[in-house]
């Protein structure tokens, strides 16, 4: 059976799917013709499944990302532009939460969400690893304020997080948790380092995880530290549960925010030059 499959007696013969394609495995002799997939395109399709989704007659179907499988676009769900900008601007880095703790189904709700975010070439090769013991996580912080006395010791010069590690030091032996905020849960998205845009792709799908969060009632952070801490330490990388093979990760804070925010904060003007 071909990847791809076109009903004759519903395709239009528009070519809209020939000019979507980002692999360009798709063709069409002239306007009389339907589509077809090039000789191995097969090989080649990176099964993002836009052929499916852009064609407004659902003549098209792929065995692998089926027309099932893409659920048509609602009218009535779409948001408009100043809900998304509000939303948009409305999403706030939690620092204080709730000791509830975050359920095993919400936490895969907000995974399932963000792996829709987009990946170069649609590898998809994300992984997540997810942290939900209070005192597993409380390790990784204490293992990580040891890991920042040790570097400050060092006496390692030329990185600006060193000026303000003393602080964040300081802060932790009095009580604070300056690393992990006494979150309830830690969500790490990782990629293998044989993906070249491995970084870019993690960073997407966890903006997308705490997008959809905050509809949810869900705080999220971007661990910076911790992440810091990752590239040097093997305890740390244990306790988290790292694949082996991943050198692109971020850690990130998920909890219930302690506090609400009722006003959206300003930010700089953008720079921008026009060429």
């Amino acid at each position: 059976m071909s990847l791809i499959q076109i009903d004759d007696t519903e395709c239009k013969k528009d070519g809209i799917c020939v000019m979507e394609c980002p692999a360009s495995i798709l063709q069409q002799k002239d306007k009389k013709s339907s589509p077809e997939m090039v000789p191995g395109g097969d090989q080649v399709c990176l099964v993002c499944g836009h052929c499916v989704s852009v064609c407004p007659h659902g003549a098209l179907n792929h065995t692998i990302t089926t027309r099932d499988d893409c659920p048509p676009i609602e009218a009535d769900l779409v948001i408009d532009q100043p809900q998304a900008a509000q939303f948009l601007r409305s999403r706030r880095s939690i620092r204080n939460f709730k000791k509830k703790q975050v359920d095993k189904d919400e936490i895969q709700f907000l995974i399932d969400h963000a792996r829709y975010a987009p990946t170069g070439s649609n590898s998809q090769t994300i992984a997540w690893s997810v942290n939900t013991d209070r005192d597993q996580i409380r390790e990784i912080a204490d293992l990580s304020i040891e890991w920042m006395r040790e570097f400050v010791k060092s006496g390692v010069s030329g990185t600006g997080a060193v000026s303000y590690f003393p602080m964040i030091i300081a802060a932790y032996d009095s009580g604070i948790d300056t690393i992990t905020r006494n979150a309830p849960c830690l969500i790490t998205a990782s990629a293998p380092k044989s993906n070249f845009s491995g970084m870019v792709d993690l960073t997407l799908a966890l903006s997308y995880l705490e997008l959809i969060a905050v509809p949810r009632g869900i705080g999220t952070c971007w661990a910076g530290l911790v992440k810091r801490v990752l590239h040097s330490s093997e305890p740390v990388k244990k306790l988290i549960g790292l694949p082996e093979s991943h050198t692109h990760f971020y850690p990130m804070m998920v909890g219930y925010p302690k506090f609400r925010y009722h006003r959206l904060p300003e930010r700089k003007k953008a720079v921008i030059r026009w060429n």
